[in-house]
């Protein structure tokens, strides 16, 4: 047991030499002026924006996106909405056409993907829309969009940021336990580590929704060349590697549908760790060769994923092995047992620490009652508990990509949407997605 105590040791160790400069991101990021910037001073938009959906089987939800894209306090002469219907069996092009949106199809089920289904709606949109567009926008088709987010983009265009990522708040917030656990991780991201990146100048990480990449961008790449499991993770990698920066943008703030159910939620999640593991090989050695040659961003975003991956494991299997150890040699499992329950508690209480600091620091942004908002500062440890026995399951499981449904619709989330028909009072369970 003195083995399994010394093993836990280092472990910590290893953690915190890993992730101590991320608790420097947390002064940074409260100390960090938060005022958005009066209208009287934002730049007249002349920007055109390009909005691109991969929408499948969102016909209940689609809606509410195009609607509150409508809805924004930017030119609509300036934006165009295209979405590209992959592979889809009930009415999303349909419901897509009908709020105005240029609608491709696709059915394609030897590629699928999100990063296969971006691919030929921008190789669409290059035939059709030759001139391009100074902006393009990416969103999921359960997004809702804040009235300035587009505007909020504009600018930090205007200020010569090539890729943006957004505020990521939550549309189902207090549903459940999983969907809170989603939504505090996802705050946590913005408010303590994307806005400290973003004070610092380094480069912030896109995190599959809410994002904006320009021409420049756009020109750099045929099409969309990424097409791994977590292609925003692999987009974000190479970008970084080329010298780009991802900027951050607390102002342009939009909402996203988490899953609430634990199928969902493990697939979604078994699958972007296997993403993980497909993107780090690629660009590992890259990225590497980056750190050592002083960028900064290379190392962040490489600490960020490899080691919480490797130690989470390793700690997880040396329990189990000296727990099977003892009880295989007929010894006592009771050390191991309380060595893993202080291991445990260890981990509770840090997380428990972290969820507290984002919820009370986003307290007012969080779209959940009182007790919804208290409650999920108690139960964010136990959702990332989770991510041990995902992370294991993703090292044994072939990889692949399903679909996650939505369903919740957005008619009482009382957002600070102008009345155009978007207004709503009350949140309600449409048709699966």
């Amino acid at each position: 047991m003195q083995t399994l105590k010394q093993i836990h040791t280092v472990i910590y160790i290893l953690f915190l030499l890993c992730y101590a400069y991320q608790l420097i991101y947390i002064p940074i990021a409260l100390l960090a002026k938060r005022k958005k910037k009066p209208k009287a001073q934002l730049q007249e938009p002349t920007h055109s924006f390009a909005v691109l959906i991969a929408a499948r089987n969102e016909e209940g939800v689609l809606p509410d996106l195009l609607r509150s894209i409508r809805s924004q306090n930017y030119p609509q002469e300036l934006i165009r909405t295209f979405v590209i219907a992959d592979n889809c069996t009930d009415g999303t092009a349909f419901a897509a056409r009908r709020c105005g949106a240029r609608v491709y199809i696709r059915n394609d089920l030897s590629r699928i993907g999100k990063g296969y289904a971006l691919s030929e709606l921008l190789r669409r949109i290059r035939t059709d829309c030759p001139e391009g567009f100074d902006g393009y926008l990416v969103f999921d088709a359960d997004n809702i969009l804040a009235p300035d987010f587009i505007r909020e983009m504009d600018r930090k265009l205007g200020e010569g940021c090539d890729i943006v990522t957004g505020y990521r708040n939550s549309k189902n917030y207090e549903e459940n336990w999983i969907s809170s656990g989603y939504a505090v991780w996802f705050l946590r991201s913005c408010r303590f580590m994307d806005s400290a990146r973003e004070t610092i100048g380094s480069s912030s990480h896109v995190t599959g929704t809410g994002f904006m990449f320009s021409r420049a961008v756009r020109e750099s790449m045929p099409d969309w060349p990424y097409h791994m499991l977590t292609e925003d993770f692999e987009f974000t990698v190479d970008q970084i590697l080329k010298g780009k920066r991802v900027a951050y943008c607390d102002q342009a703030e939009f909402f996203d549908e988490q899953p609430s159910d634990m199928g969902s939620s493990w697939h979604q999640r078994v699958r972007w760790t296997q993403g993980y593991l497909q993107v780090l090989p690629a660009y590992g050695k890259r990225l590497i060769h980056g750190m050592l040659h002083g960028s900064y961003s290379c190392f962040d975003i490489t600490m960020s994923v490899l080691p919480a991956f490797v130690l989470s494991l390793l700690s997880a299997l040396c329990n189990l092995a000296m727990i099977l150890l003892a009880w295989f040699s007929g010894g006592s499992t009771a050390e191991a047992l309380r060595s893993l329950l202080r291991l445990l508690a260890g981990g509770y209480l840090t997380l428990f620490a972290i969820g507290a600091l984002t919820v009370i620091s986003e307290w007012n942004r969080i779209r959940a009652t009182v007790s919804g908002k208290i409650r999920s500062v108690f139960t964010f440890p136990l959702y990332m508990a989770t991510y041990i026995p995902i992370t294991i399951s993703a090292l044994f499981c072939r990889p692949e990509w399903k679909p996650i449904p939505h369903r919740v619709t957005a008619v009482q989330m009382q957002l600070p949407f102008p009345d155009r028909g978007l207004h709503t009072t009350e949140i309600k369970r449409g048709k699966s997605a």
